[in-house]
């Protein structure tokens, strides 16, 4: 196990990383109980008021993330130094992302619909590093071979075609394997070849007379919906809280 360690983690300098992926995540949890007993009038917490203004923890957390990044950068990837500020740099960034929904919508949308959005940038953000960690490397330059390493012409054929793939991809409205792709290239060409989303770019500009490819997008979306919007959104509700529901408004009389 030591050994491993020291080949995986300490000698490649990825020890600050994993901190700050713990940090990050491990904040996140904590910041959503709280939340979430702050919403449901449970324990002592409470939300930051001075002066009647509600301090979002987002605040605080560009603070953080500032401090740790710029510190980060300095210390290089070795030593305590290097992993006290990826440890800054984890916590800011948790407490950022967590309100990613109020920088994306500039309102508070925590307990909302539009809030879920903070979930899925959570998860996708730990799922990244999490990939990195175990070696994935961006635009898949490490598999690129000995021979191919040495000339910078295809390394950089490789990164260009991967990244047509990852726009394509993000065209065709599938953000997330755009992102994924961006780490693991096969992912990206599957985003790139599949139907687009019918309210995509992409089938806005191509499926525009091509009646019979908008109709198989539309299909598809509906079933790939009906199949996993129900399982996404519990397992966003877990994490996060479930949002507030909003009242149907009462039915007209007659």
């Amino acid at each position: 196990m030591g050994h491993w360690w020291h080949t995986n983690i300490t000698e490649p300098g990825k020890l600050p990383l994993l901190l700050a992926l713990s940090a990050f995540v491990l904040t996140f949890a904590v910041t959503r109980t709280i939340t979430r007993m702050i919403r449901a009038g449970k324990g002592p917490f409470r939300n930051i008021t001075p002066g009647g203004v509600h301090i979002h923890h987002v605040v605080p957390g560009v603070v953080l993330s500032v401090v740790g990044g710029f510190g980060a950068v300095a210390s290089g990837r070795h030593g305590v130094t290097a992993g006290v500020f990826a440890v800054i740099f984890g916590v800011g960034a948790g407490l950022v992302l967590d309100e990613f929904a109020l920088i994306l919508h500039l309102d508070d949308v925590y307990w909302t619909e539009e809030g879920r959005r903070s979930v899925e940038v959570v998860v996708l953000t730990a799922s990244l590093v999490l990939l990195v960690l175990a070696g994935f490397s961006p635009l898949g330059v490490d598999d690129v071979s000995g021979d191919e390493q040495q000339s910078r012409l295809s390394v950089i054929l490789s990164v260009v075609i991967n990244f047509c793939f990852v726009l394509i991809a993000l065209f065709k409205g599938k953000a997330r394997m755009a992102v994924v792709g961006t780490l693991v290239p096969f992912i990206a060409l599957i985003g790139a070849i599949r139907l687009a989303r019918p309210t995509s770019p992409w089938a806005r500009r191509f499926y525009r007379g091509r009646h019979r490819a908008r109709s198989r997008a539309v299909l598809r979306a509906y079933h790939h919906d009906v199949r996993w919007v129900g399982p996404r959104r519990r397992f966003q509700d877990l994490i996060g809280g479930a949002p507030d529901r909003v009242p149907l408004p009462p039915a007209p009389r007659s």
